[in-house]
């Protein structure tokens, strides 16, 4: 491997994790939102 493409490949997992988590945290504000909303708890 090149030192390129092996710096790519170890700076893109902060990308994917961080991309994940986004997702995540988003659902996670939608149910919130809505059990809000509605005046449901959410556990």
């Amino acid at each position: 491997m090149t030192t390129l493409a092996l710096t790519v490949y170890i700076l893109i997992w902060p990308v994917i994790v961080a991309g994940v988590l986004f997702v995540i945290s988003r659902a996670f504000y939608r149910e919130w939102a809505e059990a809000r909303r509605n005046g449901r708890p959410l556990i």
